[in-house]
């Protein structure tokens, strides 16, 4: 049986990435496609370790700049041509994978969502478009249109989150299910000596808000390492105002887990689907401090795991701070509270999944 992969692009090895990973792990792919491929090829080979060649759209020739060009995603998505004795497709969306069209009605198309789809049209749009959004609001809804054509694609659609599935409803109109996305908890062990400085890690995007962390500890003076890269590394640097403030750049996962293992806490400000980041930081024994929207609500027990703060401003993180540091967490129940969001589980949900919709 021919299995086809379709991912909306690659680039830095994150999160959604570590997911493609394990689903080629655990169903092992035929083809792949993607709107176009930009990974450093040491990177990718993590990603597909069998050495697949990434089949690419007319994108690829924009190379880095290729996200400028997102009204023609659509029209991109929509050129892969599946070939017709694929039995099965799955696209990996957060964007528009989940567009890609059967070739044939034999074929069962599963989208596993990473995230709410093309947030930059639809709740984050003021964020990414900053001043120019007052311009661009006037077509965003001709591109929510041709969005929302898109998620009628799939057969099924599977989402890494109860948040994510419930904006699916809410935007889509479509029934989805749910199964948490896989942590390679083998690399993030537990860490029992913990250090005076906080953490935060995934990529330099304006969605993830590490400006506002930045800010907060701008202002209380306390130690911050700040792991990752992105388009948005060389504004947050020239935001952090004093030396208590670290960029480490990108880092192999054995370095990130150092870093976890021996922070004082994980910080979370931004409003993911999931957060693979908050699991590694608690299978390192680490609590977090996160914003109290999106994902994390499903994966960290107040008081237990970590600590939510209500709103997403510097202020309510230094209060949240505050909070902490009066407070005592125990690192190995953290740890064990992390095992449930193993590949394993991951893998054998997933594979059940797929088989029971095609056979």
């Amino acid at each position: 049986m021919k299995k086809v992969l379709v991912v909306d692009w690659l680039d830095k090895y994150g999160g959604a990435e570590k997911v493609i990973q394990a689903l080629e792990q655990c169903i092992k792919f035929d083809e792949i496609y993607a709107l176009a491929n930009i990974m450093d090829e040491r990177e990718l080979r993590k990603v597909f370790p069998k050495g697949q060649p990434v089949k690419t759209t007319f994108l690829r020739k924009f190379g880095k700049k290729f996200r400028w060009l997102f009204p023609f995603f659509f029209f991109a998505v929509d050129k892969i041509r599946i070939p017709e004795d694929a039995r099965l497709i799955v696209s990996s969306s957060h964007s528009v994978a989940k567009g890609v069209r059967k070739s044939s009605e034999k074929q069962v198309h599963i989208s596993y969502f990473q995230a709410p789809n093309s947030n930059y049209i639809w709740q984050d749009a003021p964020l990414y478009f900053k001043s120019f959004y007052p311009v661009i609001k006037w077509i965003l809804p001709i591109f929510r249109k041709w969005d929302v054509a898109d998620s009628r694609h799939p057969d099924f659609i599977i989402c890494n989150s109860h948040y994510v599935k419930e904006w699916v409803k809410r935007n889509y109109n479509r029934e989805a299910d749910v199964i948490y996305p896989p942590v390679n908890l083998d690399s993030f062990e537990l860490g029992t000596v913990k250090e005076d400085f906080y953490v935060i890690t995934g990529r330099m995007a304006a969605i993830k808000r590490f400006d506002l962390v930045i800010e907060a500890f701008n202002q209380n003076g306390k130690h911050l390492v700040v792991i990752g890269d992105g388009e948005e590394l060389p504004y947050l640097k020239n935001l952090a105002e004093s030396p208590n403030i670290v960029f480490t750049g990108f880092q192999e996962v054995e370095v990130v887990a150092d870093y976890l293992q021996r922070a004082k806490a994980y910080i979370q400000m931004g409003v993911e689907g999931f957060g693979i980041g908050v699991i590694e930081a608690q299978s390192c024994g680490t609590p977090v401090i996160c914003y109290e929207k999106g994902g994390v609500v499903e994966t960290v027990v107040p008081h237990e795991t970590g600590l939510f703060f209500k709103k997403q401003t510097a202020a309510a993180l230094n209060e949240g701070i505050a909070l902490f540091e009066n407070q005592k967490f125990d690192g190995s129940k953290i740890h064990l509270h992390a095992r449930k969001f193993s590949e394993e589980h991951f893998c054998k949900t997933v594979q059940q999944y797929i088989h029971e919709r095609l056979y």
